[in-house]
């Protein structure tokens, strides 16, 4: 599991969850005024994951406005950018003459150096937030600037792969060790440069390995979406990404595996997945390994007990009825 902490309001008592939420927010991010009316009993609550350079985090709260003043910027300014993903309640915010409403699947990009008024709605509202060093991000600042307040869609596009890894990854850490965090921070860093040079049509500005990088996930992510198609194969994966196989086959040196490979271990995941799923417990094997891309039975046994050691028939039974 990653290195995370999680910080409740609920765990002090009503008549000072509020003020404890504010110094929270200071501590971990930068200080700001806040106002809500929830605040005789504020109920929020936070899970921050520690991605080296980069932190990410999930938030549920009540509604509230935050508020970042030129006399706060002057006390203590981080120099960060703020990439928020909606994903319940509503919102608004001012950056000096720009004024932006974001619903659900928006993402909004704060900087920890421009004054700003945000508001969210939702009771209670839910975000999954990043935050990034701007000297991380290889872009000009006068450029980045630009991007503050810009509402961007995450339903398509370099925002929904943001969105989808981002998502992902604070819905559950159990399958990553601490010493990946700041692997999986680098990744995030590279997702969020690409969608700035993205947004300002700045692409050129971005290093040749960002490029690659983001190239990468994007097929991984196709991959994933695609697992069940019997035809998703290095040729049809390089054809859909209007790139040579070879290609193909050198971005994925850098994953430690050939493309195949990749394919094969995703397409195990989803099936033991479901054969350690309660509720497909009536459905045989033989359904759920062609369902992942695994027409032949033997095959498929074979490949499963190399990658966990059992068999699947095993491995569901253990899963369903433990060592009865």
């Amino acid at each position: 599991m990653l290195d995370e902490k999680v910080f409740r309001s609920l765990d002090v008592p009503a008549a000072d969850r509020f003020e404890y939420w504010s110094e929270l927010l200071g501590r971990t991010h930068a200080p700001m005024e806040l106002r809500s009316d929830y605040a005789d009993d504020f109920r929020a609550s936070q899970r921050v994951l520690d991605l080296g350079a980069v932190t990410a985090w999930r938030a549920v709260f009540p509604p509230v406005a935050f508020r970042r003043t030129p006399k706060l910027i002057r006390q203590s300014d981080p120099e960060t950018y703020h990439l928020c993903l909606v994903v319940r309640g509503t919102g608004a915010g001012v950056w000096r003459d720009r004024e932006t409403k974001y619903k659900p699947d928006d993402l909004f990009i704060n900087s920890s150096t421009l004054p700003s008024d945000v508001h969210s709605t939702g009771d209670p509202a839910t975000t999954v937030a990043l935050e990034i060093p701007k000297t991380l991000i290889p872009l000009p600042r006068d450029m980045t600037r630009r991007i503050v307040g810009m509402p961007v869609s995450t339903r398509e596009g370099m925002g929904a792969l943001l969105a989808r890894f981002l998502t992902q990854l604070s819905a559950d850490t159990a399958a990553y060790q601490p010493s990946d965090g700041p692997r999986l921070g680098r990744v995030l860093t590279e997702l969020v440069g690409a969608l700035f040079a993205h947004t300002l049509d700045a692409g050129r500005c971005l290093p040749p390995e960002t490029h690659r990088r983001t190239l990468t996930l994007r097929i991984q992510s196709f991959i994933r979406e695609n697992l069940h198609d019997p035809h998703l194969t290095p040729t049809t994966i390089a054809a859909a990404h209007h790139i040579s196989t070879s290609y193909l086959h050198r971005l994925f040196r850098d994953e430690d595996s050939t493309a195949a490979e990749w394919i094969r271990l995703r397409r195990l995941e989803a099936a033991h997945r479901d054969l350690t799923d309660p509720a497909l417990h009536a459905t045989p094997i033989h359904t759920i390994a062609s369902r992942w891309g695994f027409p032949c039975a033997t095959h498929f046994s074979r490949a499963y007990r190399a990658a966990y050691g059992a068999t699947p028939q095993e491995h569901r039974h253990h899963a369903l009825h433990g060592h009865e």
